[in-house]
């Protein structure tokens, strides 16, 4: 049905790639673009030994646009599945744009110099793509991504009206070692340091970094987990494309041990992503301290336990107050089994492929800019059960964030 080009060989370009390659009569071609083409290689290897089937590897540095395009019209893809660094949005809808490609990526752009994220840069291309008769889809990962599309199920099939909003991202999973992140620590320590801010009457409100906290209670009896209150993308999108609401948040799961190493890489300014002057050079602080943790992708062997990752959703319907709690668990060895990697990349990879699937097939397909909610949910929600991401429903939730 269609050729696609990967670019990102990190935790979620593994699962991608196992996924594509499962899916044989829409993702006819695969190639795997990154940096560093052994991960290719090795990525690929896996793929064939798992799956049968052979998938290109090629080199690619994904924040130059001429390497794009030169790769782009060499390979030919229908579609970019991006699912390397944030700050490469724009480079590849660039590189898109002059090859005729669409584009779908998990996260939105954030210049490399700020911790200032917002889809705004990404938004603004929304006439150039829909004038090209490409579609590009933002944020097609789980959250955001899933969690988009869980509300926006919510919203056409179970209350009348949204009123509220709580995603809910917790890691029940323990990889065994004294710190490491789950997802690239660049990217994850900026977002996690970075200012809140939730939306509440109509404006969203700045707090300092996980200042507010609470606890939480995942169904299934994964456990009771502090969470604290931080600033996710999909918050930009969602109360945009649902005006009702009236309080939009966003929570994620930190153990103790995680927040005191965080705050002592902070006290010692190696959370900074300022260059400073070292020996004759210069090094980004948070760039030296990703090169020294341990590699995300590496600890799908040594995880265990599940990550449990929802939406609660307040409103009314038939004139009474109701909230509706959408979730899914993963479990991270039956993750790491199936393609080699840990829930929180799976979590990831599988949406980025299943919003690939539906752009290929003409399911979601229009020209422009779009995040997941501006579409039909069902298709995706259908595919999630069938692909390896299960979801569950209460209805009315039996959750609830309790302050502590």
């Amino acid at each position: 049905m269609g050729n696609c080009l990967i670019i990102g060989a990190g935790g979620v370009g593994r699962v991608v790639a196992h996924k594509c390659a499962q899916i044989p009569e829409v993702f006819e071609n695969v190639t795997l673009a990154g940096r560093t083409v052994s991960k290719c290689e090795a990525i690929a290897a896996d793929v064939k030994r798992r799956t049968g089937r052979t998938i290109a590897t090629e080199h690619v540095d994904a924040g130059d646009t001429a390497q794009l395009v030169k790769l782009m019209k060499r390979r030919r893809p229908d579609i970019v599945i991006h699912v390397a660094l944030p700050y490469q949005d724009l480079s590849i809808m660039e590189a898109c744009l002059q090859t005729g490609v669409h584009y779908l990526d998990t996260a939105n752009y954030e210049p490399p110099d700020t911790a200032h994220f917002e889809y705004s840069w990404q938004w603004a291309y929304h006439d150039r793509f829909r004038q090209a008769g490409l579609m590009a889809l933002l944020g097609s990962g789980f959250d955001p991504g899933v969690t988009n599309v869980f509300t926006a199920w919510v919203a056409k099939h179970a209350l009348d009206e949204v009123r509220t909003l709580d995603i809910v991202d917790v890691n029940a999973g323990d990889h065994g070692k004294p710190f490491a992140t789950n997802f690239n620590p660049e990217i994850n320590i900026r977002e996690v340091t970075a200012p809140c801010r939730h939306y509440e009457n109509g404006i969203f409100h700045r707090t300092p970094p996980l200042s507010r906290h609470s606890r939480f209670t995942c169904p299934e009896g994964v456990g009771t987990f502090p969470v604290y209150r931080m600033y996710h993308e999909e918050l930009e999108s969602l109360v945009r494309n649902f005006p009702t609401l009236e309080r939009a948040q966003f929570w994620m799961s930190f153990s103790d041990n995680y927040l005191k190493h965080l705050e002592v890489l902070q006290n010692v300014g190696m959370t900074r992503i300022d260059p400073i002057p070292f020996q004759g050079t210069e090094v980004v602080p948070l760039q030296f301290l990703k090169a020294v943790l341990p590699e995300p992708a590496g600890l799908g062997p040594d995880t265990r336990g599940k990550t449990c990752i929802g939406t609660i959703v307040g409103g009314t319907r038939d004139g009474e107050d109701r909230s509706v709690y959408v979730y899914n668990l993963c479990d991270h060895q039956d993750a790491y089994l199936e393609v080699g990697s840990q829930a929180v990349s799976y979590t990831t990879g599988v949406p980025a492929t299943l919003g690939a699937k539906l752009m290929l097939e003409g399911t979601w397909m229009s020209p422009g800019v779009w995040n997941l909610e501006q579409f039909d949910p069902y298709p995706f929600m259908a595919d999630l059960n069938h692909y390896g991401l299960p979801w569950n429903v209460q209805d009315p939730a039996e959750v609830s964030l309790e302050d502590e």
